[in-house]
């Protein structure tokens, strides 16, 4: 694919400083780059590469100040960062259109219902009654069980499992061989010290504009749903237990698992590695730390938690400080206990 830096001025709404005419046929980072290829600059620390690079069109912040003279067309934009992601957004959307058919073999349920302009890669499932949206895409390998209803311009990639009864919004995205609407984990615990299923009868509604990490898992509800809201981004290998609920514009990294039935408010941020126990509730704008552990309701909208049990992020950084002081205090106490004992032993009898 070929774009003129006017061209990319008006999809990102910017400026050009240079040649209108300037012509791009790929990406490259800022210290990589060749020519021919576009790049942008967004962190400071990556300046002294832009008077060196051989990139063809640079994205910069409009109130970036030159240091020295470049040979790059320039795109002044307000956020570059933003402006770049968009470009990337919109390249890859073109190379998704050019996707389009049924190939074979796939097996496709007589009763299923496709919209116009789908993808269905080779050796895809789509079971009885599943409904999938217009300019939606099922790339190989993907398993879409009964009753599953699928929205527009969504993206399934290779591998991915969807069990019955599940709902997908429009404009999402699910990472190779995720696993939407497996069973929760349900048993009950019985006389004889052996543990009874408990039927998962629910299952998992995903709406609009959510992203899904490779390999992450979301339980279907023991009954009624699990939810995952509006614009939520899920990084690769998180766990999501039956139940749980995961507020509006949402992020959660790497590695994190969420409990049964725990709720999630809006514009959370969680860390990786994160644990969270089930039947909590966590405030609107909350912020977990990497690697912490929630063990109790997180109430303090818009508040920072880290450690285990998580408290409040500076009452932590406090824990850790006096953590690493104990083995101080340990020999300073050896050290009293000894001066008092000597102290007894002189004392007159």
């Amino acid at each position: 694919m070929q774009f003129t830096a006017q061209q990319i001025a008006l999809l990102v709404s910017g400026t050009i400083e240079g040649s209108p005419e300037t012509t791009v046929t790929s990406f490259g980072k800022i210290e990589e780059a060749t020519a021919g290829q576009l790049s942008f600059l967004a962190n400071p620390k990556y300046e002294e590469y832009l008077y060196s690079t051989k990139a063809s069109l640079i994205i910069v912040n409009e109130n970036l100040q030159l240091q020295k003279n470049i040979t790059a067309t320039l795109v002044r934009v307000k956020d570059a960062y933003s402006a770049f992601a968009t470009l990337l957004t919109t390249y890859q959307n073109l190379k998704a259109q050019q996707k389009k058919g049924i190939e074979t073999p796939s097996h496709i349920a007589s009763s299923a219902t496709l919209g116009t302009d789908v993808y269905i890669g080779a050796f895809a499932y789509i079971g009885e009654k599943v409904t999938i949206g217009n300019n939606t895409k099922i790339f190989p390998g993907v398993y879409i069980a009964e009753n599953v209803r699928i929205g527009n311009n969504t993206t399934v990639h290779a591998g991915v499992k969807i069990y019955e009864d599940c709902v997908i919004g429009n404009d999402v995205i699910i990472h190779a061989g995720t696993v939407i609407g497996s069973d929760g984990f349900g048993f009950a615990p019985q006389p004889d010290g052996s543990y009874q299923k408990v039927p998962q009868i629910g299952n998992v509604i995903i709406e609009d504009q959510v992203e899904i990490g490779a390999n992450t898992t979301i339980d279907r509800a023991t009954m009624g749903s699990t939810i995952i809201k509006k614009g939520v981004k899920l990084d690769n290998l998180i766990q999501i237990a039956h139940n749980v609920e995961i507020g509006s514009q949402t992020v959660i990294a790497a590695q994190t698992g969420i409990s049964g039935s725990t709720k999630l408010g809006q514009k959370i941020m969680i860390g990786g590695q994160a644990g969270i126990a089930g039947h909590l509730n966590i405030a609107d704008g909350v912020k977990i730390a990497g690697g912490a552990g929630v063990t109790k309701n997180l109430d303090g909208e818009g508040k920072s938690y880290a450690g285990f049990p998580a408290e409040e992020a500076k009452q932590s950084l406090k824990t850790q400080v006096y953590t690493r002081q104990l083995p101080e205090l340990e020999k300073r106490v050896k050290e009293l206990e000894k001066l008092v004992a000597e102290l007894v032993q002189k004392e007159p009898k």
